[in-house]
């Protein structure tokens, strides 16, 4: 009969997605998610099979998905088919700019990610929330499970520890600081200037603050949501301007900075030529750091109009970087200590089946040999029995700990396939009738996924059981009509087998 146990779902950790580092940002806009919503694109992955869980992260820079597959390479084909069908963009425009990483550096590059260690603009604190949002949505659609909230909630550690232990978010290095410092590069000053902020989302909330310390002569706010703009300009002693009276504010600027959430240009060439005429001699600076974009790239084309996306920010970037350069060696440890044990949980997880089984199948002996005994037993008094039994449960545990921990430290997969191999041949692991052959009781068949409970213990054993164990022993050897013997343990109920 064959011993072998059947695999850990969902095993391995597969990362694919595009980023600022290796997708410009007309293909980026294709493959924003959020334009379409993080939960349809969790719901059509769910009909894909390929994984078991899978979360969605999308910002302006990156779409990313992470999933837990039990085949690497067949998953890997079919999320890069899934990212190609949900935007309607064909694989060879796609396939030349995705990445992809598996198990711990799969785990890395999000730790990267959380930090803000992979950002435009490193150390920007918005990321973490981001990615926080977009496990929320996995959660909500019931698409994380075991390995991804493992992962996720690591990453919310790593992010959180980059933070406390470095300074490398101090400061204002948020893309909305890249723009500000974009602008102060182009005017040399902004004293003075007068400035339309297009948006009131966080995005727009930051760049306005930041705008508000530089010196300007007037802010205005504008966006579709006029709460949101009003409450903003009040914040920040700015000026609400009506959606409506956009083109007009247009002419009144010398600098405008859109960060809206629009999945479509808000500012096309044929509107903002409009609001500008002839005889205007200044300049105007549109600085556009939505993605997807809110102004056109033909708008760059007009007279005296001077356009900058996020990608034009890499002049900021490399100087963010150099200032960083000790924060960012810092945050990359931490990084890489948190990865380490992370790949440690994924090893021990892989182990956890057998341990399991292993665990089952010592329990099994032990439910029977006490109904075996139990005719012996019944003249202890309810106390003793209720000793026994922890006694025998300990013991039990005591016995497995070291296999336990050996087992969860293997760090090949091959490796713990052949443990769990010669495991299942020695203890006769997937084998429920084996206790009826030999004489004992019945006992109901074996589950070699394991119960919550069971896997929790697995996952947790602890020396420190081992105090416990002799505790106990100390008292059950007092306790009920037994006599305790000359060396502290109470005498054996009956040694004969029936």
């Amino acid at each position: 009969m064959s011993t072998a146990l059947p695999p850990w779902s969902g095993s391995h950790l597969l990362l694919i997605g595009a980023s600022h580092r290796t997708a410009p940002i007309e293909l980026r806009e294709k493959l924003d998610f959020s334009s379409r919503g993080l939960a349809s694109a969790l719901k059509e992955l769910a009909a894909r099979r390929s994984s078991r869980e899978a979360v969605v992260v999308s910002t302006c820079n990156r779409s990313e998905i992470y999933v837990a597959c039990d085949d690497v390479e067949p998953a890997r084909e079919d999320m890069t088919r899934f990212m190609c069908d949900f935007h309607r963009v064909s694989a060879d425009l796609v396939a030349p700019h995705l990445y992809s990483y598996v198990d711990v550096e799969a785990a890395r590059h999000l730790f990267k990610v959380a930090s803000g260690l992979d950002s435009l603009v490193v150390g920007e604190p918005q990321i973490l929330g981001q990615v926080k949002d977009a496990y929320s949505t996995a959660s909500t659609e019931q698409r994380s499970g075991p390995l991804l909230n493992k992962l996720f909630h690591s990453a919310f550690a790593v992010g959180k520890r980059v933070r406390s232990e470095t300074a490398l978010a101090e400061g204002a290095v948020s893309v909305s600081f890249a723009a500000v410092a974009l602008a102060k590069k182009i005017f040399g000053s902004l004293t003075g200037r007068r400035v339309l902020v297009v948006g009131a989302g966080e995005m727009g909330k930051l760049t306005a603050l930041h705008l508000k310390s530089h010196g300007i002569a007037h802010l205005a706010i504008s966006s579709r949501t006029r709460a949101a703009a009003e409450q903003l300009a009040a914040d920040v002693g700015g000026v609400f301007v009506p959606w409506d009276r956009l083109s007009a504010a247009l002419l009144d600027s010398d600098i405008v900075i859109t960060a809206t959430g629009s999945s479509t240009p808000i500012l096309d060439r044929r509107r903002v030529a409009a609001a500008i005429p002839a005889s205007r001699t200044r300049p105007l600076f549109l600085i556009d750091v939505a993605v997807p974009r809110d102004v056109a790239a033909d708008v760059g084309e007009l007279e005296q109009v001077f356009l900058y996306n996020i990608d034009d920010l890499q002049a900021i970037v490399r100087e963010n970087l150099q200032k960083r350069g000790a924060e960012i060696a810092q945050a990359e440890r931490i990084v890489d200590d948190e990865a380490t044990k992370f790949a440690a949980w994924q090893r021990a997880r892989g182990a956890i089946p057998t341990v399991v089984a292993l665990r089952q199948r010592f329990e099994s002996i032990r439910r029977a040999e006490l109904e075996r005994l139990e005719p012996k037993l019944a003249q202890l008094s309810p106390e003793a029995r209720v000793k026994i039994d922890e006694i025998t449960r300990l013991i039990i545990e005591k016995l497995l700990l070291h296999p336990t921990e050996q087992l969860k430290a293997v760090d090949s997969p091959d490796a713990v396939t052949q443990y769990a191999d010669a495991l299942g041949r020695l203890f006769a692991l997937g084998q429920p009738d084996i206790d009826r052959q030999r004489g004992g009781a019945d006992q109901p068949p074996l589950d070699l996924r394991g119960s919550a409970e069971a896997v929790a213990k697995a996952e947790t054993a602890s020396p420190a059981r081992e105090a416990e164990t002799a505790d106990v022993s100390s008292d059950a050897s007092t306790t009920g009509s037994q006599r305790p013997t000359s060396a502290g343990r109470p005498p054996p109920v009956d040694s004969e087998r029936s």
